[in-house]
Order: C-alpha cells, then structure tokens, then sequence
C-alpha cells in the first residue's frame, strides 16, 4: 500500500469510527425497551440471550412480532429483516403455505414417537435435491454435523477428523475448534493449530481435531496422508466467514483427495442449504459428497435438520453399528412445515426469482462501491449476499482478518437505525427470501449508498 493509500485508508476508519459513535448514541436512544428487557433477561440468562451469539452491545433488538419480510422490536420499530434466522428464513416470516401445514398438523397431534408417513415425504424430497439416497431428521444443524460425523467414524473405524480454520459447524466439541483463532497463536496459514473455541474442550478430543486452511488443497492432502482420518467436513462455502467461495477445482480436489485416502467427505450445508440454489451447494458446484447436513432453510422456522448419505454410510444405522436416537426426530410438526418448504414454497421458480432479486442488490451495491471508491467488493450466493470490507476476494480465515472491521460494524449499525436489520456478526450474511419486495430489498441498497456517501464525504 502506498502512502497515499494509506493516508486514505485511515481517513476512512476514523470517519467510520465517527459513524459509528454517534449511530451508537442514536441507537440507544432509540431502544430503550430493548434496554429494559435485556436487563430484565440478564438476571435469569447469561448475557440476558438464549445463545451467545445473540448478545451484542449495548444490547440486542428484542423483538416481539414478525411477518413476511419485517421484524417488529418492543419499542415499536419496524425492521425490514435480512438476518432472517441466520438464514433459516428463506420462506419468509410465516409463509401462508407453512402456516396451513403447521395449523392442519396441530389438529392431528405435535409428537407421535412413533413414524408418521411424513417422514418419507421430507426424505425423498431432500433425496430429488440433494442426490443422496437415505435420511435421517434432527433438531439443528449441530445435531445434523454431529451425527454426520459418528456415521463416518462408524464407516471407517477412525478417530480423526479435518475441518477448516474459520469453519462453524455447530456447538459440539469436534467442531468447536478454530473456529475464529486468534491468529498470534494460530501458527503458520498453511498448517494451522488447532485452538479450542471454548473452554470445555478435553486435550482427546483436540488432539483428533485437525485443522486446514480452506481452498489449499495440499494442506489437505498432507493432512490426510496417514491414512487414519475418519472425515473432511467442510461448508462448499464458508460462511462463518461472510462468504467465501471456493478456489475454481477446490471442491473437486478435496473430492479426489478424500477419496484417495479412504476418508468420507461432508458437505455441511447448513447455512448453505436450500439458499444456494435448488439443489444446494452441493448441486450448484457439481461436487458429490459421501454425506450432506443441512437445517435453517429447510424448517420454515422450526427446528428441523437433516442429514443424508449414500447407502453404504447410513446402511451403518441401518445395521445398528452406528446408533441415531431423538425424541423429537422428524416430529410430525416440523414435517409439515418442511414438507410446505420443499415441495410448495421454495420450488425452483420461487428460487431462482429469489435469486434473480438478490442479484439486483448485490449489482446495486457494487455501483455504489465503485461510485465511491469503496476498499470492498460484493459476494453473492444464490438469495444470500455480503460486502466485505478489502478489495480482494477473501480466500480463507487469514484474509479474512485482514479485513476492516471498523468499516464494517459502522455500516451494521446505521443500516439498523434506519430500519435494515443484518446478522449482528460482522461477518455473516443477508437472505433475501422468498417473501422479500424489490421495494424493500432495494431500500436497503439506498442505505447502503447513504452510508457510503456518508463515510466518504
């Protein structure tokens, strides 16, 4: 970077630390029912949240009502919603067609503990998807990247497993580990050490953790040479991360290279999904992965995941080597809104005009970067999109951590004080739904080109 660029870039940060003091102050002034409920919630919740990833400060939006494409919070502002459940909202906030199945299912019962003829239905429907022959049904996506895992374990008799630097599969101990390190003890980009996420984390179960940086594919080969890894888990795009897209041949690298070494491949599309396309992830990169796990997208806005595998590894279920257990697996009423999702809300056409729309945003924001001379660039995933804040693509966790998160958390928070709700992560991802307006959608790329008039003035 040249002095000029430099001078230039820290002019930026500081306007955008200026930003962000006074959206602050207006944000707290605007939320003071919020505030109220947050401190109420502390003294029975830790953080005053029911998971740590909803807390932020000076606190959270605490919402009380949603439809459609909006959110309601307790002070009474509304919020055009692009968090929309992490992603789990792709059929919008109670789609008429979830809200019939889910009404037509509580006069017949919530919880059978017995199958119900549902079940089949959701599985063939994720089987035309996905390509994958056999399912089973969860209650989140950690349970679906849990259970993905045991079944491969199972199929190999091996203990270890490779995930990526910056990957997020869930809060189970296998996977809670790198997944934001600190990069002062992160070790070196090309052989990262694994770092436990959380204390809780027993030395065995760190030790059968290995952890390679996404998009190097001889970092995976040297990873599996020993021939004694059970699984490579690995989102086909990373989105614990905004979002970053594999390297062109990446994903059919880490195909081969699995294979070679008898190690079975998962793609955990959670936060992926239904999102990417109509076939997923798994189908928009032609890749065939040995199991998928999904949830979010796929529930309507209850809890519902799912994994599927080819034969040979869920016959390790069917023949009771590997056991699979939950009460509420594949309960009728989560059924019957993922049943409304996959065959009546999100078919293709809803999908790609989903799409097509998202894409309107995302070329809207990249006239305004370059109007402004923005140090970002736009991502687009099917309904899902995101500005990262550097001008080159990001590629893995260390790029991602070069990134500029002072420009970043100012543009969160002015969007939320005019009415765009965006994930709290910095880092995460809109959706726009199925049930989003273009009215709305491109209101939010007006806000977007207001801040960056703001910030470059």
């Amino acid at each position: 970077m040249s002095t000029k660029e430099s001078i230039a870039s820290r002019q930026l940060i500081e306007r955008a630390r200026q930003i962000t003091a006074r959206e602050l102050q207006t944000y707290i002034e605007r939320t003071p029912g919020s505030q109220r409920a947050t401190d109420r919630a502390r003294k029975v919740l830790p953080l005053g949240v029911p998971s740590s990833f909803q807390a932020y400060d000076p606190h959270p939006i605490v919402v009380r009502r949603a439809q459609d494409d909006w959110m309601e919070d307790v002070d009474g502002h509304r919020y055009i919603d692009f968090d929309m459940g992490f992603g789990a909202l792709f059929a919008g906030h109670c789609h008429p067609a979830v809200r019939r199945a889910i009404e037509r299912q509580m006069d017949d019962g919530t919880l059978y503990v017995t199958p119900c003829e549902m079940n089949a239905d959701v599985a063939e429907l994720l089987g035309e998807r996905y390509g994958l022959p056999m399912w089973r049904f969860t209650n989140s996506g950690t349970e679906a990247t849990m259970d993905a895992i045991r079944v491969c374990r199972g199929i190999t008799g091996r203990d270890k497993i490779v995930k990526v630097e910056g990957g997020y599969h869930g809060h189970h101990d296998e996977v809670m580990i790198s997944m934001k390190p600190p990069i002062s003890a992160a070790g070196p980009a090309d052989r990262p050490i694994p770092i436990p996420a959380t204390a809780g984390i027993t030395a065995a179960v760190l030790a059968d953790t290995v952890i390679v940086p996404f998009n190097d594919a001889e970092a995976l080969e040297r990873a599996l040479a020993g021939n004694d890894v059970a699984c490579f888990i690995v989102e086909p795009t990373l989105q614990n991360i905004g979002i970053c897209l594999p390297d062109p041949g990446y994903l059919e690298e880490a195909r081969r290279i699995t294979r070679e070494h008898g190690t079975m491949l998962i793609f955990d599309e959670v936060k992926t999904g239904i999102t990417a396309g109509w076939h997923g992830a798994t189908g928009l990169f032609g890749v065939q992965p040995d199991m998928v796990s999904l949830a979010k997208s796929i529930g309507g806005g209850l809890p519902l995941g799912a994994f599927g595998g080819t034969a040979e590894c869920m016959d390790e279920i069917t023949s009771g080597r590997v056991l699979h257990l939950g009460t509420y697996n594949g309960n009728p009423l989560c059924m019957a809104a993922g049943r409304a999702v996959l065959a009546e809300v999100c078919t293709p056409e809803a999908t790609a005009a989903t799409v097509a729309l998202n894409a309107k945003l995302i070329a809207a924001c990249d006239d305004t970067i370059a109007r402004y001379g923005l140090p970002a660039h736009t991502v687009q995933l099917g309904a899902k999109g995101c500005v990262t804040w550097s001008i080159d693509p990001v590629r893995n966790y260390r790029d991602y951590k070069a990134t500029d998160f002072d420009l970043a958390f100012a543009q969160w928070i002015h969007g939320i004080n005019r009415g765009a709700l965006l994930p709290p992560g910095l880092d995460d991802q809109w959706l726009v739904s199925v049930l989003h307006s273009e009215a709305d959608v491109m209101h939010y790329g007006e806000i977007f080109a207001e801040f960056a008039a703001e910030l470059t003035r």
